[in-house]
């Protein structure tokens, strides 16, 4: 990489720094509490897992003794979309494994630094019942803007290009009141996000490791992000691949597709 675009790099990766920063500014503390594993149950409709605690159960061959971890335990595989709206991808199924993967599409496609672009995904999944879901993060990301001397309106610098990628989910039920048992569910996510500058030059030192969580609620037909249910959600253990605390608190890698 040519000395210019070392420059871009490092500027990319100063972008990437502040915006973590503001970020977590933004996020609202809150203390820990156990809810339950959503599990996949045949119906064609939300479902829940008992009450309390659990992990996934490995599989097979990927258990070669020992604690059991994210790494050794069975992946978590993505239902495929079915359509495209708003630069956001939709028609995921009615059970927890397709509320997981409208939120993990969600956030590998979210533009987090276009306030215009953000927009128009935001109100293409937020709930009827969360009017002022979209309008509170396009000012979360016009706040980060101008934080990094950028204009609050806009899209990224020409010369930088994003990619964020999941790594693990965490993936619990919300015992909404109103709602039926597991059509609400709170999903945490731990991913990385590197930066490509000019002629391909990749970011040497991506972030890695960060956390977000989101809550969904199936409705007409759809999981749509709400903060209806803010006050109920959980906060886990942090994730690392080889730990047992992160695999019993709920952990489990993402396969994603080849």
């Amino acid at each position: 990489m040519d000395s210019s675009n070392g420059l871009k790099a490092r500027r990319a990766r100063l972008v990437l720094a502040a915006i973590v920063i503001a970020v977590a500014a933004l996020l609202v503390a809150g203390g820990f509490t156990v809810a339950s594993l959503m599990r996949d149950e045949p119906g064609g409709k939300p479902q829940a897992g008992p009450s309390g605690s659990a992990s996934p159960s490995p599989t097979g061959s990927a258990f070669s003794g020992g604690p059991m971890t994210p790494e050794k335990g069975k992946k978590t595989t993505l239902s495929k979309p079915t359509g495209q709206k708003e630069g956001v991808s939709t028609g995921f199924p009615a059970s927890p494994s397709g509320g997981i993967s409208a939120v993990v599409y969600f956030w590998e496609e979210y533009a987090w630094l276009d306030d215009e672009k953000a927009a128009q995904q935001l109100n293409a999944v937020a709930s009827k019942d969360s009017p002022g879901y979209a309008d509170k993060r396009v000012s979360e990301i016009r706040k980060m803007r101008e934080g990094l001397g950028l204009p609050p309106s806009g899209g990224i610098p020409a010369d930088i290009s994003f990619t964020t990628s999941v790594q693990a989910t965490r993936a619990t039920t919300v015992h909404a009141p109103g709602q039926p048992v597991g059509h609400v569910m709170q999903v945490w996510l731990s991913y990385d996000r590197f930066a490509t500058g000019p002629k391909g030059g990749v970011d040497e030192n991506p972030l890695r490791g960060e956390t977000v969580d989101f809550v969904v609620k199936w409705q007409d037909g759809a999981w749509k992000f709400t903060d209806e249910f803010d006050s109920l959600r959980t906060f886990p253990v942090a994730y690392e691949p080889t730990s047992r605390v992160a695999w019993n608190d709920g952990w489990v890698q993402v396969l994603h597709a080849g």
